[in-house]
C-alpha cells in the first residue's frame, strides 16, 4: 500500500477530478444501496456489483493525474476501502465456513457481513463529505 505525504488542502485541485472523484463515491454508494434495497447483501453488492467495480477501475485510471494534490488522498481511499472490504470478507468466510458444521458459522458470517457493510458505508460516506469539504483523507 502506498503511503501520501500529507499534502495543502488548498492546493488547486483540477475540477475533471473533483468530478471523477464525485462519480466514483456515487458509484461506491450506488453498489451499497442496491445491496441494502435489493436481493444481495450490501459488502456482496459493494464488492461484487458493477458500480463498485466500475468505480475501483476508474481510481486506479485517475490517481495518476491527483499526484502531489490533496485529491490523491481520496482516490487512496477509495481503492483501500475496496480491498481492505475484499480482505475482511475473505477473513470472516473463511473463519465461519468451518464454524457451520456446528451452526455457529451461519450466525458469524451474517454478523461479520453486517458489519463490513456498515463499515463499508461508513468510508464512502466518510470520504465523499469530506470531498465536498475540500478536505483531504487521513493517512491510512
Amino acid at each position: 500500500m502506498n503511503q501520501f505525504a500529507p499534502v495543502s488542502p488548498s492546493a488547486q485541485a483540477p475540477a475533471g477530478l473533483m468530478r471523477s472523484l464525485h462519480i466514483i463515491y456515487g458509484l461506491h454508494a450506488l453498489g451499497l444501496g442496491l445491496g441494502a434495497f435489493g436481493a444481495a447483501s450490501v459488502l456482496g453488492s459493494f464488492l461484487f456489483g458493477w458500480p463498485s467495480v466500475i468505480a475501483v477501475v476508474l481510481s486506479y485510471i485517475k490517481r495518476g493525474e491527483a499526484q502531489g494534490t490533496w485529491l490523491e488522498s481520496h482516490f487512496a481511499w477509495t481503492i483501500h476501502t475496496f480491498w481492505w472490504a475484499l480482505a475482511w470478507a475473505a477473513a470472516v468466510a473463511l473463519l465461519s465456513l468451518p464454524l457451520t458444521l456446528v451452526l455457529i458459522g451461519f450466525a458469524t458470517w451474517g454478523i461479520g457481513m453486517f458489519l463490513l457493510g456498515v463499515w463499508a458505508v461508513y468510508r464512502i460516506a466518510r470520504g465523499w463529505l469530506n470531498l465536498k469539504d475540500g478536505r483531504p483523507m487521513p493517512l491510512q
